[in-house]
């Protein structure tokens, strides 16, 4: 039997509700597929643990981590924890730490679940957004003098080289290939900033001729938002900054329905580490501990996990009780529900012991 060992990082605010619920969706899964299993190492790091320790976790954590077949991650972030403090604490490390260079995040309306654009449902808005995840604007450089005076100055660099722009494009075309619109769009500001996004478009070009299956164009991310809102049918796959790709996979995920059903993958593609999961939602603290938190996005984001280990078969049944369910109204209220958090859970398990999910 295929075994896979996960490393569960439920961290802070629903992480945990939402993780918990994955992980009872995929035991589930697990059961009726009967051709894999899945070993779950729980790790407790997160603001709690920063708190307590002083870090978010213990020195030598990727060294355990890179033991794992893959990382299953909640949300980070607390209240009384500066954001800064709480994403480079843990989230960071791990993602560049393991060079998780591709994140992915796809998008579309699940059946059930209503846009906020008019006029737009399942089958309209369906796409494939790829984040740069290792350098660019993210990448840590900076720095801050003169600190309290009039003259205080800080600077953040960004950081585009050859090799990180030209493995991220050859990636973004790649995925494009395997979708059935083979269509990319690249994302930009390389009209204001004149080097390392005029970079960007110069590496696309000089990549699309490896791919002569696919069709390609650039867009301003300014614009590229308009496009989103007012012509979300003209796109498919989309590649951009890890700022830019930042901002648009949430406004994605939002004129899909909620961030609440919108999953990533920080991947890397060439293995040598494991890849992480996680659902795009962070740590929602206005809604924890009030079990109503969606945990669509976890049994999305555990599909994608599933699919990046080659069990494609079980992440597909995964994702048809997803719709399954979704469909049937059993919906958290950020989607226009009723429903709590468990409620969904074992609407879900019950889809997965039917018989029909193929």
């Amino acid at each position: 039997m295929r075994s896979y060992r996960i490393a569960s990082i439920p961290a802070d605010g629903i992480g945990p509700e939402v993780i918990s619920a994955g992980l009872e969706v995929l035991e589930a899964l697990v059961a009726r597929d009967g051709g894999f299993k899945l070993e779950v190492d729980h790790y407790d790091w997160g603001s709690a643990y920063y708190r307590k320790h002083g870090v978010f976790m213990p020195e030598g954590s990727l060294a355990t981590l890179k033991k794992a077949d893959a990382i299953y991650f909640g949300a980070v972030g607390a209240e009384d924890v500066p954001d800064h403090i709480s994403l480079w604490g843990l989230r960071l490390p791990i993602c560049q730490g393991f060079d998780q260079y591709a994140n992915i995040r796809p998008t579309r309306v699940l059946p059930g679940v209503t846009s906020p654009l008019r006029d737009v449902g399942p089958g309209d808005l369906d796409w494939l957004i790829v984040r740069e995840n290792s350098e660019g604007e993210y990448a840590g450089h900076g720095g801050r003098a003169h600190r309290g005076l009039p003259e205080e100055v800080a600077t953040e660099v960004a950081i585009f080289t050859r090799v990180g722009v030209e493995r991220i494009m050859r990636y973004a075309f790649g995925q494009a290939q395997k979708r059935a619109r083979k269509h990319l769009t690249v994302v930009t500001k390389s009209n204001a900033q004149k080097f390392g996004l005029v970079m960007w478009d110069e590496i696309a070009l000089e990549v699309s001729a490896d791919f002569p299956g696919v069709t390609w164009d650039k867009e301003l991310v300014d614009a590229m938002t308009m496009r989103m809102v007012r012509k979300p049918q003209s796109i498919d796959t989309v590649v951009a900054t890890n700022l830019h790709a930042d901002i648009l996979s949430d406004l994605a995920a939002a004129l899909a329905g909620s961030l609440g059903v919108a999953p990533t993958g920080n991947v890397d593609p060439s293995r040598r580490y494991p890849s992480m999961f996680e659902p795009i939602h962070g740590s929602a603290f206005d809604i924890t501990g009030k079990g109503i938190a969606n945990p669509v996005a976890s049994f999305w984001t555990a599909a994608l996990m599933l699919e990046h280990l080659g069990e494609a078969r079980a992440a597909a049944a995964l994702m048809v009780a997803v719709e399954q369910v979704c469909a049937a109204g059993v919906l958290t209220p950020d989607v226009g529900g009723k429903a709590t958090t468990k409620e969904v859970t074992a609407a879900m398990v019950e889809a997965i012991k039917g018989s029909n999910l193929g």
